[in-house]
């Protein structure tokens, strides 16, 4: 390969690792956005653990539990750190796409993705220990096992033989959809916040207290996405990597579109929560099939998954489970329907491949139910995973942190 072109690869894919890197900002502000001021600092601080632990956790042992080369194909380990080979730097690691280094920093940035969709889920009420507990056993085991099942070379990659199997090209279940049944677990041993519902048991609207903040989170998340899903081309080949970043943009925007109107449509106003969600699920529909989808199809994608946001996030609420920022209706729902549209459009569309992402879907479904479950069980009937009802009221800022996110603002507001 040439020189030249081999660091042009690896030039894009360290571009799209800052972009997935950048994306943790975005998934900050929107939780934060939808969240409530006296928990801001909490939510921030469970953001920047996540990013730092998690690149640790998959330096010490992650990367080569999820690539862990030839193994029995559901669990394998290659070994501590980063054993570079000797071809490592050169073009003839993974056909010149990227380096060794390269290649291990765009996939903790992807690691790290999963334990952020449940800290938005369990926002308000999580105590702080207990989840950076969970955040460390899951992140450093749980998520790279079920990785290596398809993207190292495990039985999900082979179920159809020497045509392929399970598919899953950037992550619809493999990153998003492992988060988001470990926020549903999460969800449903933690409790709803005091009054999420009411005596009568209907859901209570918990407003966000900065909409404008949200709203830029979703912005730099879909600009993030340009890297997650671009990137997982693994090269910058022109032709796949154009193709890939239309797919994205229109299932995102299509996504948008169809929330809003449906959330109109049903409640009669324009929420913007809606169609903010409604953008970041059309972006999670795509990802599993971003590379083989057509524009047209891509649209088709985001548009159902925008229905889906609207219908999941009241099917949640009538759940009597609470998610302050829709994480397992974006995250999990949606990231169902985008591994089930690669058997239902594009190129690998048919009965076979459509069975083979059922098998997918349902693997990690029931591992990452089974491990987050336990976890998170064995944590609350040790140490407690909620924090007691004075410090939700008065917010997990000034007990957890000792600190206040707006000191200004709620001095004026005490004099």
């Amino acid at each position: 390969m040439d020189a030249g072109l081999f660091t042009a690869n690896n030039v894009w894919m360290m571009v799209c690792t800052a972009l997935v890197f950048f994306m943790h900002t975005g998934f900050s502000l929107l939780e934060i956005g939808l969240t409530r001021e006296k928990n801001t600092i909490n939510i921030l601080f469970k953001n920047v653990f996540i990013i730092c632990i998690g690149l640790l956790l998959y330096y010490i042992g992650g990367f080569n539990l999820m690539y862990p080369g030839d193994f029995n194909g559901f669990i394998g380990f290659g070994g501590f750190g980063l054993p570079i080979g000797a071809d490592g730097l050169t073009p003839e690691y993974a056909d010149g796409g990227y380096t060794y280094w390269t290649d291990f920093l765009f996939q903790a940035m992807f690691a790290a993705t999963a334990a952020t969709i449940v800290s938005g889920a369990v926002a308000e009420r999580v105590k702080l220990g207990a989840f950076m507990i969970f955040v460390i056993i899951y992140v450093g085991l749980v998520y790279p096992i079920v990785g290596s099942w398809q993207w190292g070379g495990g039985f999900l990659s082979t179920l159809g033989g020497d045509e392929g199997g399970f598919y899953d090209f950037a992550g619809s279940t493999l990153v998003h959809s492992v988060g988001g049944w470990a926020a549903l677990v999460a969800i449903y041993l933690l409790g709803a916040r005091i009054g999420k519902f009411g005596k009568d048991g209907k859901p209570k609207a918990i407003p966000g207290h900065n909409i404008p903040m949200a709203t830029a989170g979703v912005f730099i998340l879909w600009l993030g996405w340009f890297g997650f899903n671009g990137g997982s081309v693994l090269s910058a080949d022109p032709a796949l990597t154009s193709l890939v970043l239309v797919t994205t943009c229109l299932a995102a925007a299509a996504g948008g579109v169809s929330a809003f109107i449906t959330s109109s449509l049903l409640y009669k106003n324009f929420d913007v929560t809606m169609f903010l969600n409604g953008i970041l699920g059309g972006l999670v529909g795509i990802t599993a099939g971003a590379d083989l989808m057509s524009p047209l199809e891509a649209i088709a994608i985001g548009l159902i998954a925008g229905v889906i946001i609207v219908f999941g996030v009241a099917f949640i609420d009538k759940m009597k489970l609470d998610d302050p920022v829709g994480a397992v209706t974006v995250h999990l729902i949606c990231g169902i329907w985008g591994t089930l549209a690669v058997g239902l459009f594009g190129d690998k569309a048919g009965l076979d491949q459509l069975g083979y992402q059922l098998i997918g879907i349902g693997a990690a479904a029931v591992f990452c139910c089974l491990t987050s479950f336990i976890i998170i069980f064995a944590l609350k009937k040790t140490m407690g995973i909620r924090v007691s009802k004075e410090e939700e009221v008065e917010g997990l800022d000034i007990h957890e942190h000792g600190m206040d996110a707006y000191p200004d603002f709620r001095m004026n507001q005490q004099s």
